[in-house]
């Protein structure tokens, strides 16, 4: 079979190679930078019998246009080329929000060994060890799987924009929504039908669902303060934990527990989850309590109840934030406007800001309490430096969107 894989930025020449060694013809083309060995121009002059191009691709791109070939997703590439070689179980996890959270949450319920790849890294469990650090594009979870295959355990992975439905559950973490593909589509409409291939699909609140293989969350846990309660007809479990205090961690912890019933296995280990790296975990400069929040899915939400507990926590009302986009971090989706941070910083009301990232802010705005407290720094870890410099009592908060 002739084949053209679009997107080598983005996977296409991981799924390519996968399908050469198997012996068809494949063009792997680069559509951004036109950098490929077979470029746009000559893809354009062949014929192909099958397109597998990203969900994220303009669908009026010029070789999406010209080509009379059916057209399929890096996801259901990825699900051709697991075939009947998948870990079990393997769960997909894909969302706007929570998909980090909730997959290191039902990671911690798992027994024996496994993998567990999400965009903080691919570890191996029992041990938590970092096998490598990849994207959560669809191509990555083919050598997360190989890995699983090897050590002969299960399978937990993050993935963008949908899921490759090869597995035993997909779970779709929220019901956020943005748009893709130039504009021309609803990241979350993809979401949703990429899992329709799913055997089994959890779906956080707020979400309908389209199959009869589709699980809404709330027809099976119930959140009561700090506990959980799961009933999916053929499991009970419960667990507490603190965290289910935080908006940031109710949903993804609901998800884990009610995940890990589908799945038979006991969810009363959530009780001992603790923060994950970048999702409101708590740290200290000093006598400075700092509440790290900076990773894929922050936003105005996620900026402001991470503010509300570094004062619940310090007792405090002066707090520096540190607010923004890493620059040339192409693998957050979705940005943070100078118009969103802004919109935070006026709910916020810090004693400091420190706004990371290419941003154009002007200080004279009127959301910003007070310009002379406000600076610009270049990076993440700059604007942290200079916050634990400038802040002598109260907190720091980090809300800068990146991939973590």
């Amino acid at each position: 079979m002739n084949m053209l894989v679009l997107d080598t930025i983005h996977g296409a020449d991981i799924i390519g190679r996968e399908f050469a060694a198997r012996g068809h013809r494949v063009d792997m083309v680069d559509v951004y930078r036109n950098q490929s060995a077979v470029d746009v121009p000559a893809a354009l002059l062949r014929s192909y019998d099958l397109v597998i191009a990203p969900v994220h691709l303009d669908p009026d791109h010029p070789l999406l246009r010209s080509q009379p070939a059916p057209v399929i997703s890096h996801h259901e590439a990825v699900r051709l080329l697991l075939g009947k070689s998948v870990p079990q179980p393997m769960v997909e996890i894909t969302g706007a929000r929570g998909k980090t959270t909730t997959a290191f949450a039902l990671a911690h319920t798992m027994k024996g060994p496994g993998i567990l790849h999400t965009s903080a890294g691919t570890f191996q469990y029992p041990d938590r060890q970092l096998l490598w650090k990849k994207s959560i594009k669809p191509a990555s979870v083919l050598a997360a799987a190989k890995k699983a295959r090897e050590i002969e355990g299960w399978l937990i992975a993050e993935e963008s924009l949908g899921v490759s439905g090869a597995g035993s559950l997909a779970i779709i973490t929220s019901d956020e929504d943005y748009s893709c593909a130039a504009g021309k589509k609803s990241a979350l409409g993809e979401k949703l039908r990429s899992a329709k291939e799913s055997r089994n699909v959890l779906l956080a609140p707020a979400l309908q669902k389209a199959t009869a293989a589709m699980v809404p969350l709330e027809d099976i846990a119930r959140c009561m303060g700090t506990q959980c309660q799961v009933d999916t007809g053929k499991m009970k479990g419960e667990f507490r934990n603190p965290l289910l205090s935080l908006d940031a961690y109710r949903i993804p912890l609901m998800l884990a527990g009610a995940a890990a019933c589908l799945l038979c296995i006991d969810p009363s280990p959530l009780s001992t989850f603790p923060p994950v790296e970048g999702r409101l975990s708590v740290q200290h400069s000093g006598s400075v309590l700092v509440i790290d929040n900076s990773n894929s899915g922050t936003n105005v939400a996620t900026t402001i109840e991470a503010a509300h507990y570094a004062r619940a926590l310090s007792q405090e009302n002066d707090l520096t934030l540190v607010i923004g986009q890493e620059p040339g971090d192409g693998a957050v989706c979705e940005g943070f406007s100078d118009d969103q941070i802004l919109d935070a910083i006026s709910v916020v009301r810090p004693s400091y800001v420190i706004i990371v990232g290419n941003s154009l802010i002007n200080k004279q705005d009127t959301r910003i309490p007070d310009p002379a407290t406000l600076t610009f720094s270049p990076t993440r870890a700059a604007a942290q430096a200079s916050a634990c410099a400038l802040t002598s009592h109260g907190s720091i908060v980090l809300a800068v969107k990146t991939w973590r």
